[in-house]
């Protein structure tokens, strides 16, 4: 790609267009954000670094490529962690200065950023990005910065201290030192104080005047004065304001004199330039009349968290427009939130199925016009794609489940940016959203994150590098995948073979049992134990062999704690208690908090549950229904704590989506009948889940039928 290189002066902003140009990237052009006044060396904002400005104009002529360079007009005007288009907000004027980089230099498709740890700063360049059609390269992001500072001084960057404001910094000692000098003090100061030791959290900036960037030449101070903005006893603040610099040739007969005709200053008025960009479906009317009596809707009624499904009834052959059907289920949902007085703001979780992969940009696209960030203050939901065999079930060519708060107590994490922490999502959809507990992650795929192509080496690789993809999102949570991941949901792709989902599953156990030897190393008292769950699909987004989707309790106040069976119990009137059911599910229970389950009906089982055939998938509807709610009572749960019930069924068996519908509805209706239990004001929302197959086990996905059920105590 073509790259812009946002740069302050600092060390970070030169590392990380080094770090660009190792992933194959070109550097083409600079672009930077100074005071209004040239005198002024440091503005109070929390966006950029204005510090040794007066030498950054150098830059173009050390790198050899333009430097766009704008005097920034805004305040901060939105003080909120998530940002959106505000008039007069310094952020307006970088959003200024790469448009007028971007329509200079239209190749230019993506922008590096020094970002470390702020989501303040990475969040508002990403808003910028995404505005501007624009890639985000944040290749330092979430990365030790003990390892970094290493890296760096080890790169041959020469960057000086230009401000200090953390106590232990002096500026009369420590203004004007290079890192290289600094890197034993600055350690030492994080062990007494817990100060980053890239300046992170404002401690100290650095100016760089010489890194292998600098092709044509490198900068030298000859003289600076020292300012003190605060003479805090404890930690005072102080700046290096440049006197005198030059500009070192590398280069035998180079000229560095004259005008710098490569600095290009971008003007323009805020006011006249401020666009918010908004998307309206505009949809024919005629469109909503012909589909409205072909979508089929159900959801659940729990108190805080309750689930939406929607789908179209019908054969593709009569609707063999994904646009349309997406376009119409995605309408449906919004008018049921509008209805109950939510929007798209309180979804926590989407699962996004579709009839064809090949599909999927169309399908985003329809996506982006419901589903934004500014419609989402609290941030986009996460979510997962999956092609599923629709149209052999009857069904059109989209359908959706969303999972929805009643609250507004989510927290979001959404990184747009190319790093090489996790892979980005770039798009209104975000890695992992946490509510009530738990924390709901987006499908991960093998995908290397700073490059954002599959790994190769076959399906086993994609599933360890997916791994290791979900830990990286869990830790931004202070979790891990292998001690308080409660249910493993792992898609394999048709094109996988039996013996690479041997494979896949064996990696799976031996990458988990890896890392809690590591976890169990740093005092991890509770571990739990995952229910499994394998489902054969035909295709994942990027034609990927597998995908994992983890589901996380992530209360970190050390009171995790499993429940212990009860004696057997016969709680259903339905099945008398056999002790064969027990190899029928799976579950993982959270004292108190939330029980997980998957039944599993296996060929053989299925013979168990009904000898007789023409009555096979009644009778397996009531085990089912059964054995769930056997697992429920015995953990002291209900069917109004029911979040979600997922029945994945193979289309071998060659049954509508509406035919299994009423075989469970009629169970359910049996159900309560019998045993009087209380289910919620109607049936409990099934998601039916046409797949090729699914199972407790990789290496025979050949269920009859699968349930994955989730309840949460409110």
């Amino acid at each position: 790609m073509k790259v812009v290189g946002l740069v302050s002066g600092g060390k970070d902003s030169c590392y990380v267009m080094m770090k660009c140009i190792e992933y194959g990237h070109e550097i083409v052009a600079l672009a930077n954000l100074l005071p209004a006044d040239d005198l002024v060396d440091e503005l109070d904002s929390y966006m950029y670094q204005t510090v040794g400005h007066q030498m950054v104009v150098s830059y173009a002529k050390c790198m050899g490529v333009p430097l766009f360079r704008r005097r920034i007009q805004g305040s901060t005007k939105k003080h909120s962690l998530n940002y959106s288009a505000t008039p007069g907000d310094e952020v307006e004027d970088l959003f200024i200065l790469l448009k007028e980089v971007k329509q200079q230099i239209p190749s230019i498709t993506a922008v590096t950023s020094g970002a470390i740890a702020s989501d303040y700063q990475r969040l508002r360049v990403e808003s910028v990005c995404s505005r501007l059609g624009l890639i985000s390269l944040a290749y330092l992001w979430r990365q030790d910065q003990s390892l970094l500072l290493r890296q760096m001084i080890d790169s041959r960057i020469q960057a000086i201290i230009v401000k200090v404001a953390a106590i232990g910094l002096d500026p009369k000692k420590h203004l004007g030192k290079d890192i290289a000098e600094m890197e034993s003090y600055l350690h030492k100061l994080k062990g007494l104080y817990g100060i980053n030791v890239c300046g992170e959290g404002g401690e100290y900036e650095t100016l760089t005047l010489d890194c292998p960037l600098f092709k044509n030449a490198r900068l030298v101070l000859d003289e600076f004065e020292i300012k003190l903005h605060s003479l805090d006893s404890i930690a005072p603040v102080g700046v290096l304001h440049p006197l005198v610099f030059r500009l070192e040739s590398k280069m035998e007969n180079q000229s560095l004199n004259g005008p710098d005709d490569d600095v290009k200053e971008v003007l323009g008025d805020d006011k006249k330039l401020f666009e918010v960009e908004c998307q309206i479906a505009n949809v024919p009317s005629d469109l909503v009349q012909i589909v409205e009596n072909k979508l089929q809707i159900s959801k659940t009624r729990k108190a805080n968290t309750f689930s939406i499904s929607c789908w179209l009834q019908e054969s593709c052959g009569t609707s063999a427009d994904l646009q349309e059907d997406l376009t119409s289920v995605l309408m449906k949902i919004e008018s049921q939130l509008l209805k109950q007085g939510f929007s798209w703001e309180n979804v926590v979780y989407i699962h996004l199925y579709l009839a064809d992969m090949e599909k999927f940009a169309v399908a985003n696209e329809i996506y982006v016009r419901f589903i934004t960030q500014d419609k989402c203050r609290f941030g986009v939901p996460s979510r997962s794609t999956i092609e599923l065999p629709l149209c052999n079930v009857g069904l059109g060519n989209a359908y959706i489940e969303v999972l929805v708060a009643n609250d507004q107590s989510k927290r979001v994490l959404h990184v747009q940016s190319l790093s090489c922490w996790a892979p980005s999502c770039i798009g209104p959809y975000s890695q992992a959203t946490l509510h009530k507990e738990i924390l709901h992650m987006a499908g991960q795929l093998g995908l290397d994150p700073p490059t954002m192509s599959m790994k190769s080496g076959g399906p086993a690789v994609e599933l360890e590098q997916a791994l290791k993809n979900s830990e990286a999102v869990a830790n931004y949570f202070n979790c891990s995948i292998s001690t308080t991941t409660f249910l493993f949901v792992v898609y394999c792709s048709t094109t996988t073979t039996q013996l690479d989902r041997i494979a896949v599953q064996e990696r799976h156990e031996f990458i988990l049992k890896q890392m809690r030897s590591s976890s169990i190393n740093q005092n991890v008292r509770e571990v739990l134990e995952p229910v499994f769950l394998y489902i054969l699909v035909p295709d994942l987004p990027k034609s990927a062999a597998v995908e994992v989707k983890p589901m996380i309790y992530a209360n970190n106040d050390d009171d995790m704690e499993e429940t212990t069976d009860p004696a057997p119990q016969d709680v259903s009137c339905l099945f008398n208690h056999e002790s064969w059911h027990q190899f029928c599910y799976q579950k993982c229970v959270v004292d108190g908090k939330l029980c997980t389950t998957v039944v599993s009906i296996t060929k053989e089982l299925a013979t168990m549950i009904s000898p007789d055939s023409t009555k096979e998938m009644d009778k397996i509807a009531k085990f089912c229904i059964a054995i769930m709610d056997r697992i429920l009572l015995e953990n002291h749960f209900g069917w109004t704590d029911v979040m979600t019930l997922r029945i994945y069924y193979p289309t071998r068996l060659e049954l509508s989506h509406a035919s299994l519908s009423s075989t469970f509805s009629r169970a359910f209706d049996e159900f309560v009948a019998v045993t009087d239990r209380i289910i919620g004001g109607g049936d409990p929302l099934i998601s039916f889940i046409p797949v090729i197959g699914a199972g407790k086990s990789a290496i025979s996905m050949d269920d009859v039928l699968t349930c994955e059920l989730l309840a949460k105590r409110s």
